[in-house]
């Protein structure tokens, strides 16, 4: 929070000034940011609700999630079959309401009261009792069923400015300011990202989340082993490879050798840092959370082996709460338990642990698991971790395996 706070208030010339002046013309560009990305976020969803279903399956999902009237089935009716006539309407009423008889003068009046013109989007969503992107969204995929989410955005562009106008009126200065802060959370997590970037953190992007504090931000084990391998090498960020050589028709005319040219090494983090968080891994394993890792590589005589390492363990849900902030639902998407470590300074790795989909709320494995893996596969890294040993087996020439 205090990084976030600096990155938008204390730098100089910072554009959270615009809090302050309710006249700052910055003030609009902002809130046009903030409702083109909610606004997207809540076309994305609708189509993914309704995308793939038939004109009646859109239609009959509709309307079970309102309370019907015939004010609100007129207001469906004509936000999404805008080319029904008085007809059809009465046809629908006497169908939904048997038992409330409609003259053909209330049909004409209901039908001039809900007409598209007459009622914004905005109006007819609250009317209904729908979100009014969610009308605009099942009218436009009954016309464009093959459409994309990109041609949906495009195409909604205009109905965003809308539904969103209530937010550009200048007395919801306090409902402006909420969503400006957002925005501007996000620029700051931008600015972290560039600084962090240069002392070396390894991954492409940051998510903008205060979680982001205890690591739940696009943790890869790719990028998380690529960090302890700088931690490892003094701060000093080196090339990963996969292949160093290839060496084809030896002893022949043919011979051809293709090695791999060392690039220069880049300094992307004080030593000293690199050193001291080094020593904190190392505590982890010896007091902390990887303490299953403790010994595994038990040191020759006169020697020592150095384990340091950090645990991780996700649980991703989606979660449904009410107007109450009341959890109402907890839909399980993964289950992932890491372990990240390095042995000395040769040696680094990551080992994840993950179940994918709904199956993985059956698991309640922790980052306890990936230690113990560790630990089973120690032994057969001992010859390598060992200075001596490791000599001795790359000495030997290499034999078949299975």
């Amino acid at each position: 929070r205090d990084l976030v706070q600096y990155h938008t208030l204390a730098i100089p010339g910072s554009t959270a000034m615009v809090l302050k002046d309710p006249l700052n013309p910055i003030r609009r560009q902002y809130l046009q940011k903030f409702a083109q990305q909610e606004g997207r976020i809540f076309l994305y969803r609708f189509y993914d609700k309704y995308q793939g279903l038939t004109p009646e399956e859109a239609w009959q999902l509709v309307l079970s999630q309102t309370r019907l009237t015939p004010l609100r089935l007129g207001v469906l009716l004509r936000s999404i079959e805008p080319e029904k006539d008085v007809q059809a309407i009465i046809a629908s009423l006497q169908q939904t309401f048997p038992n409330i008889k409609v003259s053909p003068e209330q049909a004409g009046r209901l039908f001039s009261q809900t007409d598209p013109r007459v009622l914004s989007l905005v109006d007819r969503g609250y009317v209904a009792r729908i979100h009014p992107l969610e009308l605009w969204t099942v009218t436009f995929l009954r016309q464009h069923p093959n459409a994309s989410k990109s041609e949906l955005a495009k195409a909604g562009e205009q109905e965003l400015v809308g539904v969103y106008a209530w937010l550009f009126k200048t007395h919801r200065k306090a409902a402006q300011d909420s969503r400006i802060r957002l925005i501007l959370e996000q620029e700051a997590f931008m600015e972290i990202h560039k600084a962090w970037k240069r002392v070396g953190y390894p991954f492409a992007t940051l998510v903008p989340s205060l979680a982001t504090a205890i690591g739940s931000s696009a943790d890869r084990p790719a990028a998380l082993t690529e960090l302890m391998g700088i931690l490892v090498n003094e701060g000093r960020k080196n090339p990963t490879v996969t292949i160093r050589q290839l060496h084809f028709a030896e002893g022949t005319p043919f011979e051809t050798l293709v090695a791999h040219q060392e690039p220069d090494q880049e300094q992307v983090l004080n030593p000293l840092v690199a050193q001291i968080l080094r020593q904190e891994l190392i505590e982890v394993v010896e007091h902390g959370t990887a303490i299953g890792a403790k010994g595994a590589l038990p040191p020759a005589e006169g020697t020592t082996i150095s384990i340091g390492g950090k645990t991780g363990t996700g649980d991703h849900r989606q979660k449904v709460y009410d107007r109450g902030f009341r959890l109402i639902q907890s839909r399980p998407i993964a289950r992932t338990a890491t372990f990240v470590f390095l042995i000395d300074n040769r040696f680094f790795g990551t080992i994840t642990a993950q179940v994918s989909g709904p199956q993985s709320g059956d698991f309640s494995f922790t980052s306890s698991l990936p230690v113990r893996i560790f630990r089973l596969f120690a032994p057969h890294l001992h010859a390598y971790v060992m200075p001596h040993s490791f000599k001795a087996e790359i000495a030997k020439p290499l034999q078949p395996r299975s």
